[in-house]
């Protein structure tokens, strides 16, 4: 399964958590809008890192789970 593949899926941290305080407040999105925002922002980052790498023709055109680890760490942690 594609979505539950770290080297695919940038958010599935940020996925989860979404789902876990869906989960906790019975399905009341309003909620859970910090959670959703945030995977918003991470699935937005990633889609422009994607999209840089795939313009400067770098394969793969996501970066592997431990290629990202190693740029956020760079980075000072998530930027999102």
């Amino acid at each position: 399964m594609a979505f539950r593949n770290e080297d695919i899926n940038p958010c599935i941290e940020e996925s989860d958590a979404s789902q876990k305080c869906l989960n906790y407040y019975n399905y009341d999105k309003s909620m859970c809008s910090a959670y959703f925002i945030r995977y918003r922002n991470c699935r937005k980052y990633w889609h422009n890192v994607m999209m840089d790498r795939r313009r400067n023709g770098v394969r793969p055109d996501m970066p592997t789970a431990e290629e990202r680890k190693e740029m956020l760490s760079a980075m000072g942690g998530k930027p999102y």
